[in-house]
């Protein structure tokens, strides 16, 4: 249960970062900082409890890559799930519902998606569970850095979720439409398992 509380908790705020800054419109670079930031900070407070997920397609690629347990999947989804819904519904109490983005290109949307989940998930996998960078200090700041470059580059193409909680909490805000998440979900989710399983391509000798 500790696990599920920390998955919900760091989820939470990372959603709730995202509404009360894209919502309100924050200039300039602010939101990518912010939310990069936020994530960064959860998992340094989180990683030792659960790991860190955050996102359903990130704890796809650790289940693939071998250190998450088959029983822990969908509880780590639904408590991700939930932390997302209701810290949207939070950010829309305290800075009101966004405008939701339209997609100029689904397919751009999708390929954004996919790849940017993909850097996401192969960053976490090799900084936070990889036998050779076991015991480092900076993976934080890896994995919070690396959603915050996939922002700034692919943000205004595909929203920049890389997440499907966060695209059901961007959602419930107004910042995408329903009729999109399933974009957003079967891209990440495509991202986090690609990842899984290129880890396990690249380290041969660290399956467990």
């Amino acid at each position: 249960m500790r696990k599920y509380a920390a998955e919900f908790i760091g989820t939470f705020f990372l959603v709730l970062t995202i509404g009360c800054t894209v919502i309100p419109g924050a200039p300039g670079v602010i939101a990518p900082l912010a939310i990069g930031g936020a994530l960064m900070v959860m998992i340094f407070a989180g990683g030792h409890v659960s790991g860190a997920h955050f996102n359903p397609a990130v704890t796809l690629a650790v289940f693939v890559r071998g250190k998450c347990e088959a029983r822990d999947v969908v509880p780590y989804w639904l408590a991700q799930i939930a932390a997302a819904v209701l810290a949207a519904f939070t950010a829309t109490f305290l800075v009101g519902r966004g405008t939701p983005m339209h997609l100029a290109s689904v397919h751009a949307a999708f390929v954004a998606e996919f790849l940017f989940t993909f850097a996401l998930a192969f960053v976490v996998v090799n900084v936070a569970t990889a036998k050779g960078t076991a015991g480092n200090s900076f993976y934080g700041l890896a994995i919070g850095m690396t959603v915050m470059v996939g922002a700034f580059s692919v943000g205004g193409i595909s929203g920049g979720a890389f997440n499907p909680a966060v695209a059901i909490g961007a959602a419930v805000m107004g910042l995408l439409q329903a009729t999109d998440i399933w974009l957003h979900i079967v891209a990440d989710l495509a991202g986090g398992l690609v990842a899984g399983l290129a880890f396990k391509l690249l380290n041969p000798d660290d399956l467990r």
